[in-house]
């Protein structure tokens, strides 16, 4: 019988939010998830391997990681690690007067793990932001907003995909995964995306069979559905919205697509996520 996954709790307060350096004597640590908050994890020095979902990442400095609360990772550090750690609750998303910051995460949560190309900025955002936060949440509370929605749009300016093959599988899956997770808008169509490959959806599917015993539309749809969880709990965007902006052109064929993958409906799904503090 394999053990229960460990659920770990970073943030004991009701701050919502909590930014500290990254503890420089963890090497390895057993897989576990996170009670209910999402994880940021920046590393500016170190070497070895990161996993998410059983997904392992090179850890190559400057590089961000981004673990949302039903992911499972662990660590495997060989050299001593430097960086920063930010956590944030659903509760301070939802509280917060800027309703740009659930829009930002929304996005980044779309990542596992990118590259930074400029590392100064966000070197000094997490400093700025570790300092600000030892003062009380209370009085501070604009200027902590403030630098995270800087540090969150820096991110997003000046990074790109940092991309783990699966081992063993061909540059043709490979290539397919990499449009996947470099593109904006996702669309519910293998016929698109073997067009853009130059290859037939038939040979698409094969080739998805052959790596990973899934199906092309399966792994679209995998992803689909994950974006939408994302949107559904951290924007306030309706249903509706959640449908187009993921190329439904029929909300009620979003709802009954998300029903059949997911177990739930959207509207389900948002109430019970968000009743989590």
């Amino acid at each position: 019988m394999k053990p229960e996954i460990q659920t770990k709790n970073k943030i004991e307060d009701e701050n919502g939010i909590k930014v500290a350096t990254f503890r420089k004597n963890i090497r390895t640590t057993t897989p576990h998830k996170h009670n209910s908050y999402f994880e940021i994890i920046y590393i500016s020095k170190g070497s070895g391997h990161h996993s998410i979902d059983g997904v392992q990442f090179r850890i190559d400095p400057p590089v961000l990681f981004f673990v949302r609360k039903e992911q499972v990772h662990h660590w495997a550090l060989q050299s001593e690690p430097e960086g920063y750690v930010l956590i944030i609750k659903n509760s301070f998303v939802r509280n917060s007067l800027d309703k740009e910051l659930g829009a930002l995460i929304a996005r980044l949560s779309t990542q596992s793990a990118l590259k930074v190309t400029s590392p100064a900025c966000i070197d000094s955002l997490f400093k700025l932001l570790t300092e600000e936060m030892k003062i009380s949440l209370e009085e501070n509370i604009r200027v902590v907003e403030g630098l995270l929605k800087a540090l969150l749009a820096k991110i997003l300016m000046v990074t790109r995909p940092h991309l783990q093959h699966v081992k063993g599988t061909s540059p043709a899956f490979n290539a397919f995964l990499e449009l996947l997770l470099q593109e904006r808008n996702l669309m519910n169509s293998v016929a698109h995306y073997a067009r853009l490959l130059h290859v037939t959806p038939q040979n698409l599917n094969s080739i998805c069979r052959k790596a990973v015993n899934h199906s092309a539309s399966d792994i679209i749809a995998d992803l689909i559905v994950n974006e939408a969880k994302r949107l559904l709990i951290y924007t306030d965007k309706t249903i509706g919205e959640v449908a187009f902006e993921l190329n439904f052109k029929d909300p009620s064929h979003f709802v009954k697509y998300f029903k059949r993958l997911s177990g739930q409906t959207p509207k389900s799904y948002r109430e019970k996520e968000r009743l989590v503090p």
